[in-house]
């Protein structure tokens, strides 16, 4: 048993963070039902997004094919649709259909700039909405370019997490009152929360309103520094007895350059300069064996491929290859123990035997037989 094996996800499919939230919930244990366009091109993504879903084709401006997407919602505890507003409603499956369909229903939409404001209505990708909304200010040093990670400020934190919380809370409520919810899920509201820790840092002084005069892209002993073999490292000693470790490990302790207080921000620029030279002085691997070992608060820059190599993550198994695709296992975990990883499918491998099953017995019939 799964923490989720008594929900039902219908997914209207889509790119990005609609299809990784309905992943999500299948890998806690969902029946999710995928609802996807057929494509004449190749796919956008692969269907790694599928893992532990059921993938049916749908045209939904078929009529028959919309009553199919009502038959299900009669028995489906939350819905996850990612259409820019309006398109919904015009196809006759918005929020006031569905819940005449099913009271209980939660109702979750997926955009980037949410149901209302004034660019509600425009196209944008992940890295216009971590921009707009602040998040994408401080991904970087002061002399470089502010650089997004791919899907993972926007996209990813900002909306398809943002989108099972609001989900799950949603379907509480209609557990204990009967009574369904529209979640309006914009990455815009995600990402700009995920800032409160860096504004509340900001009210004590330790953020800046300009780059490079912040603890997090100014102290020498919170940042990421280029190696020998051109990998790099970052430090986050802030705590004074990390900090005194760090010094220790590396031989600095005692040296005149890191003489007086942690926090002396006018010795900061000669001290980053004498760390940036240090660790430029190895390779990679050598900063690896002598600090990882230590509280001294340090972490390699792995990319996936080697992350997934890492001790570490090797031994809590955060990454496999199944079917030689490389994907992260299911995550958090219950009692200490990980779920194992479920299958993808190819897009659109239930369609007939759904269709099928919703001949023969019904919206419950299909529901019952994952």
């Amino acid at each position: 048993m799964k923490v989720l094996d008594s929900v039902r996800v219908l997914e209207i499919g889509g790119l990005g963070p609609g299809p990784f939230c309905a992943m999500h919930l299948a890998d806690l244990g969902a029946d999710v039902i995928s609802l996807v366009r057929p494509s004449e091109g190749p796919a956008i993504t692969s269907t790694l997004l599928n893992r532990g879903k059921r993938s049916v084709f749908v045209d939904l401006k078929n009529p028959a094919d919309r009553d199919l997407v009502l038959q299900l919602v009669q028995e489906a505890d939350l819905l996850i649709e990612g259409m820019r507003p309006g398109v919904m409603e015009r196809l006759g499956l918005g929020p006031q259909d569905c819940l005449a369909a099913n009271p209980r229903l939660v109702y979750g939409r997926m955009t980037g700039w949410g149901q209302d404001g004034p660019l509600a209505a425009r196209a944008g990708h992940d890295t216009n909405y971590a921009a707009v909304s602040g998040a994408l200010w401080g991904s970087g040093p002061a002399d470089a370019r502010p650089v997004s990670p791919f899907a993972l400020l926007g996209d990813i934190g900002g909306g398809a997490l943002y989108l099972i919380t609001g989900l799950l809370a949603g379907l509480t409520q209609a557990r204990s009152s009967g009574r369904g919810t529209v979640v309006d899920a914009a990455i815009v509201d995600g990402a700009a929360h995920m800032l409160n820790l860096m504004l509340s840092a900001r009210a004590t002084g330790l953020v800046a309103d300009r780059r490079g005069a912040s603890v997090h892209d100014s102290a020498p002993f919170y940042d990421t520094y280029v190696c020998a073999d051109g990998g790099h490292i970052t430090i986050g000693a802030l705590e004074p007895q990390f900090y005194a470790l760090l010094l220790q490990t590396l031989g600095l302790e005692g040296d005149a350059d890191f003489a007086g207080p942690q926090w002396n921000q006018r010795a900061w620029p000669h001290r980053r300069a004498r760390l940036a030279a240090l660790f430029l002085s190895q390779p990679r691997a050598h900063w690896q064996a002598l600090l990882e070992p230590t509280d001294a608060c340090f972490g390699a820059v792995l990319s996936p491929l080697e992350a997934a190599q890492h001790p570490h993550m090797a031994a809590r198994g955060v990454y496999c290859a199944p079917d030689g695709v490389l994907q992260a296992a299911p995550a958090p975990r219950f009692d200490g123990a990980a779920y194992p990883t479920p299958p993808a499918c190819a897009f659109g491998a239930h369609s007939q035997a759904l269709r099928e099953q919703l001949a023969s017995g019904g919206a419950a019939a299909v529901w019952r037989s994952r």
